[in-house]
This record gives structure tokens, C-alpha cells and sequence, in this order.
């Protein structure tokens, strides 16, 4: 019997599985160039096809145990982002990794997400590590993580090549153990 990947509610947002016909949207969204420069894997141009691609292998990787990757939309469901869980079930710990389309920046739709993944991640997938990273040409993701209560780990420099340019990588990390009241809750404010 396969498990389904849930859905994931917060105050303002669902957090649900992709579905195909999400691509044409995410193509918009990801497909802006300055919402791909602040990504380490999302190319610019970015078009329909290449979010069909990426989409119709999530099933299969969380079913895999893999990844648990979400789209995030808003309670109406309009779709404004995406994060997931790059899973490494042999270590107990994941990878998190978002984006969030630039007509929604700044209105801690990141935060919220991310939350409900990191709670996601602990309490459901029984995990005891997960870590995130970011440019450090986007301090905005850095301050997501922050929030979290995750914990700077270092900087990794010159660590990525995107675009022709070198560019620093801030790692940060948090324990199972370390998630407590304080840590933000969906929905609390950012």
C-alpha cells in the first residue's frame, strides 16, 4: 500500500502536492528571472515543459522516500510558491529548499511554509536533522531561516557557479530537539 504525501495547512496557506496542471503557473513564478537568480537548481528561461518535467517525478520521489516536495497556494488556492524535502532516510535528516513567485515576497508566506515543513519533517518523518542553505546574495532567505531557529553551520565560499558567477553559500541547521515552543508555528506572525 502506498501513503500518500498530505497536505499541510497553516493560518493562510495549503501546502499540497503538485499536480500537472500546476505547470503553466509555476513556468510564471519560477520562471522570472530574479526569482531563478535566487535559486541554486531553477534555470532561466523556465518554461511549461520543463515545470511538467520536474512535477511528474514527485509522486514517484516521495512514494521512494525521497522528497516531499509542496505547492505552496493561498487558502483560495492560488498557487505563489513551492517547498520540499530532499529526504536522506539512511541519516534520519532532509534538505529544505523553497521558493516563493516575486509578487509574494516579503509577506512571510516563506516563513509560514517553511514551519509547517520543519514540523512536517520532524514530527511526521520521524527526522532528526534538517538543514537549508542559501546565496549569500539573498539575505531574504537567510532571514527565513533565522526565524526558524535554525543555526548558522558557515559559509561555503565560491561553493556555486550560476550564471558564469561564484557564490557564497550560508548553511544553517537545526536539530530535532532544537525545534521548541519558540520556533515559529504556521501562522505566527514574521
Amino acid at each position: 500500500m502506498t501513503v500518500a504525501q498530505p497536505v499541510l495547512r497553516t493560518p493562510r496557506l495549503v501546502l499540497r502536492p503538485f499536480a500537472l496542471s500546476d505547470a503553466a503557473r509555476v513556468a510564471e513564478l519560477a520562471g522570472d528571472r530574479e526569482v531563478a537568480a535566487t535559486t541554486l537548481r531553477i534555470p532561466h528561461p523556465y518554461d511549461a515543459h520543463m515545470a511538467e518535467e520536474w512535477i511528474a517525478d514527485h509522486r514517484t520521489a516521495y512514494e521512494d522516500g525521497r522528497l516531499a516536495t509542496f505547492a505552496i497556494t493561498t487558502a483560495a488556492g492560488v498557487l505563489i510558491g513551492s517547498i520540499g524535502l530532499s529526504l536522506h532516510s539512511d541519516h534520519a535528516r532532509g534538505e529544505m529548499g523553497y521558493w516563493i513567485g516575486k509578487p509574494y515576497w516579503g509577506q512571510g508566506y516563506a516563513t509560514e511554509a517553511a514551519s509547517a515543513v520543519l514540523r512536517f519533517g520532524f514530527e511526521a518523518l520521524a527526522l532528526h536533522r534538517i538543514h537549508a542553505h542559501h546565496m549569500t546574495a539573498n539575505p531574504a532567505s537567510g532571514t527565513v531561516l533565522k526565524r526558524l531557529g535554525m543555526h548558522h553551520e558557515g559559509t561555503l565560499r565560491h561553493h556555486t557557479l550560476k550564471w558564469g558567477e561564484f557564490h557564497d553559500i550560508e548553511c544553517y541547521g537545526i536539530l530535532a530537539e532544537e525545534l521548541t515552543a519558540a520556533t515559529p508555528r504556521p501562522g505566527d506572525p514574521s
